[in-house]
């Protein structure tokens, strides 16, 4: 079982900065997830929100904006130890995970099937190199049909918060993914076993609690994706 930094490592650095990416890179983690946005000027950004309010203190709407307009919102407004972490795009990303083993790239949801093409086509470009590590994510139907119809080669995995149960096993496969990431409320023993079943590698997102941790490892879990990825190293290892 991979130990997967959520965003990072939000409980432990700035989410979806390249200081928290640097961060886990540091403890030895080779396996991280983060959030992909696309702007008006076509660039794909590191954000989990589409406003940054909750991150940096400002109330702006992300997609008001270019990319040439992020370096005034401080990503570690709340970190007071931490220096300014300006929002990431994915080229400056990528850098830093050159030698991770596991990428889990979440594309947000978008609002027309326009939007998703135009996503995963500039998404798979950049993600050129990673094509044995990276593993395209979404909730977002679009963005899968997208992938299916530009037929991507990428790794895909859907993502579900839903109770549907084993609808979202099928779904996945209709899909064409390798992959479903459950929410942890939702991965029972029974879907999991499932999912196994169906020949589905599995991520659990988001396990921050020891216990609940050894327990999805126990039960033949692929990734778990935490917040707090040093804690869950020193009880794991």
């Amino acid at each position: 079982m991979q130990i997967i930094g959520h965003r990072g490592a939000r409980g432990e650095a700035p989410e979806n900065t390249l200081g928290g990416f640097q961060y886990i890179h540091d403890l030895g983690i080779r396996a991280v997830e983060f959030d992909v946005r696309q702007l008006k000027d076509s660039e794909l950004i590191i954000m989990h929100d589409d406003n940054f309010l909750r991150t940096t203190g400002t109330d702006q709407p992300l997609y008001e904006l270019d990319s040439t307009q992020l370096a005034p919102y401080n990503q570690a407004h709340i970190w007071m130890d931490w220096d300014k972490q300006i929002t990431p795009t994915l080229h400056q990303s990528l850098n830093i995970m050159q030698g991770f083993t596991h990428l889990e790239v979440e594309v947000k949801a978008v609002e027309t099937a326009e939007q998703a093409n135009a996503l995963v086509t500039e998404l798979q470009k950049q993600l050129q190199g990673f094509e044995q590590t990276a593993v395209i994510t979404s909730f977002d139907l679009k963005i899968h049909q997208a992938l299916q119809q530009q037929n991507s080669h990428f790794k895909r995995a859907l993502l579900v918060e839903d109770d549907i149960g084993s609808l979202a096993i099928e779904q996945a496969l209709a899909l064409g993914c390798c992959q479903i990431g459950w929410m942890n409320q939702l991965a029972t023993d029974e879907i999991l076993l499932a999912t196994q079943k169906a020949g589905l590698k599995i991520s659990v997102w988001t396990v921050n609690d020891i216990d609940r941790a050894k327990q999805l490892r126990d039960l033949g879990i692929d990734g778990l994706i935490t917040d707090f990825p040093k804690l869950m190293l020193a009880h794991l290892r």
